[in-house]
């Protein structure tokens, strides 16, 4: 996987940012420490003047990159499904099995996450914890409709449609594989918040994982 990932560029539409972050250390310092300090403060008390002190640049040069937090957090939601639709499709490549393909997605959506080697400057790990708090907030604006036009959300909705055809695949007869396909994401990142901070209203635990319970959800929901 890593050394496949190693010759693969994360791509993010580029309508979110003003210039590729990938493109200059500069930029690659502002994703590492805005996912460190998005994680250490939360995504409301975020801001970008707390970054350049974080960073020791000026404000306004985090402002060349990206014309707001918004923008900033949808380029981070936006690599992080990126880099989880491009571990599902090596993951499930040349899987004859339709169910143990599926189940092989599901894992990779709903897992717990380890960090990556391949991207020096984003802790996975971290960024995981970002998009199951604050993965929302990257859509559930005003500007939804007209962010979605722009294609802001091509990478999200081309994951979970991916999804979707893997449940067609076993049953094409299945009339919710889109609602199933993105509950099972959506859900995934709900379960692993319920088990950090409201653990007596999941099942899952230490013993019993996301995946289990998706996995298990899924079959039952397609097969019956």
């Amino acid at each position: 996987m890593k050394s496949l990932l190693s010759n693969l560029k994360i791509s993010v539409p580029d309508k979110i940012y003003l210039k590729d972050p990938e493109s200059s250390t500069l930029g690659k310092r502002i994703i590492e420490h805005s996912i460190l300090l998005i994680d250490d403060i939360g995504f409301d008390s975020f801001t970008f003047k707390k970054l350049g002190v974080k960073i020791g640049s000026n404000e306004s040069s985090i402002y060349r990159y990206f014309e707001s937090k918004h923008k900033l957090l949808l380029y981070l939601t936006s690599w992080y499904w990126a880099w989880i639709e491009y571990q599902m499709v090596f993951t499930t490549f040349n899987i004859p099995d339709a169910k143990e393909k599926l189940f092989e997605a599901i894992d990779v959506v709903t897992k717990t996450i380890e960090q990556d080697d391949t991207f020096s400057h984003i802790n996975e790990i971290v960024l995981n914890r970002i998009i199951i708090n604050e993965n929302s907030k990257s859509y559930l604006t005003k500007e939804v409709d007209s962010e979605n036009k722009e294609g802001y959300f091509v990478i999200y909705k081309r994951m979970i449609r991916r999804l979707s055809e893997m449940i067609l695949e076993i049953n094409p007869e299945y009339k919710f594989a889109s609602s199933l396909a993105s509950t099972i994401v959506e859900g995934a990142l709900h379960q692993h918040f319920l088990k950090v901070h409201f653990k007596s209203i999941t099942d899952c635990n230490d013993a019993i994982t996301p995946s289990d319970f998706f996995k298990e959800l899924t079959i039952n929901a397609i097969t019956q």
